[in-house]
């Protein structure tokens, strides 16, 4: 059985040479804008999405080859959204990943169109190099990423998360918003190798429930980091919900019950596996993770 820490590198180096194959290079016309998506979908990261997608597909016995264009594209999309939630109009972060947010370090309308010449190029990816992406099996993957991306996803999310502003929310509006924002993507990252291998539908019905798990336990271990961690290590700022104003898990459930919930959840989360073809070992391994990381 292989060690989950150098299947996990070998994934790594895997989504940043996809990344650098098909991100245009930083001297082709328009130069900024190009330079612009290099700072921002380079710039270093867990690349936890792609680990999902790589994960799961090993379960199904998919090579890693097949699964590139998800991988990739899928760390686009999460590339775009953080461009644009770190913007002024929404979270106003001037910190990612250790360095300057890109609308500081472009300006602001540089760093809109990064963001959405990146969205473009994954479904650019996707539409070109998805194996089957005109079968049934690789529509199903492209429109389970738009899903996520939407205002049934991301977007939604995001919406949901800038009129939660200054407002008290209950636990349950505050699940559902991210699990919109956060988890559809995790989801997805999940769902897309079982629906590119024809999955039964136990088996993408276990792998969704996953997923979900994951993203939420995810996003309460980002709302604690925003509180507990440490700027110089997670690379952001640090109570930067609080200065906005925005209810997070932290603020409603306290500290000691946020962590007791993501800790739950990632038990769940572990708990589908049981019920998922292949070695799961990884896929568990990242469970844990999330909820023991400190960035």
């Amino acid at each position: 059985m292989t060690d989950p820490a150098t299947e996990i590198s070998a994934w790594q180096r895997r989504v940043e040479a996809g990344l650098e194959k098909y991100l245009p290079g930083e001297h082709c016309v328009p130069a900024t804008l190009h330079r612009a998506m290099r700072y921002s979908a380079l710039a270093g990261g867990k690349r936890f999405r792609p680990l999902l997608v790589y994960a799961t597909g090993k379960t199904l016995d998919l090579e890693p080859e097949r699964l590139d264009p998800i991988a990739v594209a899928i760390e686009l999309i999460h590339a775009y959204s953080l461009i644009h939630d770190d913007l002024p109009a929404m979270d106003d972060d001037d910190l990612r990943r250790g360095r300057p947010t890109c609308h500081r370090a472009f300006d602001e309308a540089t760093a809109i169109l990064a963001g959405d010449a990146l969205q473009a190029l994954a479904f650019d990816v996707l539409a070109r190099d998805l194996p089957t992406a005109a079968s049934k099996n690789g529509l199903a993957v492209i429109h389970e990423i738009a899903q996520a991306c939407g205002s049934g996803g991301m977007a939604g999310g995001q919406a949901l998360d800038l009129g939660a502003v200054g407002r008290q929310l209950g636990e349950a509006e505050l699940r559902n918003m991210h699990r919109l924002k956060t988890g559809a993507l995790i989801r997805a990252s999940v769902t897309t190798p079982c629906l590119l291998a024809g999955a039964d539908a136990a088996t993408l019905r276990h792998a969704s429930v996953f997923g979900e798990c994951v993203g939420l336990a995810f996003q309460i271990y980002d709302d604690i980091l925003d509180v507990a961690g440490n700027s110089a290590v997670t690379g952001k700022s640090t109570q930067a919900d609080a200065a906005l104003d925005k209810p997070t898990f932290v603020s409603i459930l306290g500290m000691d019950e946020s962590h007791k919930e993501a800790r739950d959840l990632r038990d769940q989360a572990i708990r589908c596996l049981e019920h998922m073809p292949g070695d799961t070992t990884t896929l568990a391994w990242l469970a844990d993770y999330v909820v023991s990381r400190d960035r």
